[in-house]
């Protein structure tokens, strides 16, 4: 299933890695991106990097407390994004990963993640695995 229309997402390797949490996932993501990324030191750099992150966590956490737990993760540099898989248990594909990416008009204390994932990515795809569960990819751009 595919949210918006896919472009070439290039050839790094997903390295899947054992994270158990959305900080152990931010931690490991940002060391990707510092090891690998060769961006100019600006301010529009460490923005999209801090988008990144936000997105590690909202997929991170979603998998978490509504998908029955998180059953694997993934991620691979680009060279001007980076592609995360984010694997869990549960089959239910959320239907607000489908919407326009409109935040809620009333503060409840949820219901941000899925626009703030729409809004910072270019592309989402929504897969059931054969094992059970699904996996949810997003690119999320650098530049």
């Amino acid at each position: 299933m595919e949210r918006r229309p896919a472009g070439d997402v290039g050839t790094a390797p997903a390295r899947p890695v054992p994270i158990t949490s959305a900080a152990a996932a931010r931690s490991y993501v940002r060391s990707v991106v510092t090891e690998g990324w060769r961006a100019p030191s600006d301010p529009a750099s460490e923005r999209a990097v801090t988008d990144l992150l936000l997105v590690v966590s909202e997929l991170v956490t979603n998998a978490i407390r509504h998908g029955g737990g998180l059953a694997g993760f993934e991620v691979a540099l680009l060279p001007d994004a980076v592609s995360l898989s984010v694997h869990d248990y549960s089959d239910a594909v959320p239907s607000a990963a489908y919407g326009p990416g409109t935040l809620p008009l009333v503060h409840e204390g949820s219901g941000y993640g899925w626009p703030l994932i729409i809004r910072l990515t270019r592309e989402i795809h929504i897969e059931r695995r054969r094992e059970g569960g699904k996996t949810v990819s997003v690119l999320v751009p650098l530049a």
